[in-house]
Formats: C-alpha cells, sequence, structure tokens
C-alpha cells in the first residue's frame, strides 16, 4: 500500500463518517458543520483523481458559498438553532434494508467483474485541457451558457428591485 491508497482511504473515511453525522445530527447548525467536512473530503478524492480544476471548484462553490450561506441562513435564523430533527424508527428499518442491498449488490459488482485496467498517461493538470476544449470544440455552448447566466441575472435585478418599489 503506498501513500496514494493511504490517502484515499484517508479521505473516503472523512468524507463517509461526516456525511453520516450530516444525516444523523439532531442539531442542524452541527448538520451543517459535518457537510464542511463531506464537501473537503470530496475535494480531496478529485485532487487524487487529477480533476484538480473540479477539486477547487468544488470548493469555491460548495464551501465558499452554498455551505456558508445554509451556515448565515440557519444562524441569522432565531427559532431554529433551537429546533432538533426528530426522525423516527418507522423508516429507518427500511432505510437499513435499502442500503443493505444496495451494498451488497455494489459489492457483488466489484467482486463479480474482470476489471481489465491498462495504465493511462496521467495528466499532472486538467485546467489546460478544459480551457483547451471550452474554446475550441464547445465555445457555441461555453457562450450560450454565459447569455443563459447573464439573463438570469438580469431577472434577479429586476425581481428585486420590483419588490422595493
Amino acid at each position: 500500500m503506498n501513500y496514494y491508497d493511504i490517502l484515499f482511504y484517508l479521505f473516503a473515511i472523512i468524507t463517509l463518517a461526516s456525511a453520516w453525522f450530516v444525516v444523523t445530527t439532531r442539531n442542524v447548525i452541527y448538520s451543517a458543520f459535518f457537510l464542511l467536512f463531506t464537501f473537503f473530503g470530496v475535494a480531496g478524492i478529485y485532487v487524487l483523481l487529477a480533476a484538480d480544476f473540479i477539486a477547487v471548484v468544488q470548493i469555491m462553490v460548495y464551501v465558499g458559498g452554498i455551505l456558508i450561506l445554509l451556515l448565515f441562513g440557519v444562524m441569522l435564523t432565531n427559532k431554529i438553532t433551537n429546533v432538533d430533527i426528530k426522525s423516527g424508527t418507522a423508516n429507518l428499518l427500511s432505510a437499513s434494508l435499502l442500503t443493505g442491498v444496495l451494498m451488497g449488490a455494489l459489492v457483488s459488482v466489484m467482486i463479480f467483474t474482470d476489471w481489465k485496467v491498462e495504465p493511462a498517461e496521467i495528466q499532472t493538470t486538467t485546467i489546460k485541457t478544459l480551457g483547451t476544449m471550452l474554446l475550441t470544440d464547445y465555445v457555441l455552448f461555453f457562450e450560450l451558457l454565459g447569455i443563459l447566466l447573464l439573463i438570469a441575472l438580469i431577472g434577479a435585478a429586476s425581481i428585486a428591485r420590483r419588490e422595493k418599489e
């Protein structure tokens, strides 16, 4: 076992354990903080897969944007910080059964599939390849997405301005 394997298992354990605490924690604030570790674990796995651009986007968008917005929304609402999430045990049995069946199916696929992996050329970065593809092969879709985001921004500003008047 080399360092790559050790790092992968470390990030996998961090991701799975923190995701488990996100689901099972009764306090909303603690759940949101465990979500932070889940996002960082997923970003670490992206780095190990040599998808550094996706890892940076994962941290910037999910940790920097969505999670911080969620935490501010929870903390600025007075009544929601004291609410405990109550989940009944009726769904626990069915969820555990479904999880067990899915895990069994995944393990059986992993065991009985003949994985023929040929060594591929490992890229050191994905940013250059992604930039080249966005500005050559997929330039039309890239420009249309930019126009769509501009329309959405103008619509959001228009709706926000209309409510103040």
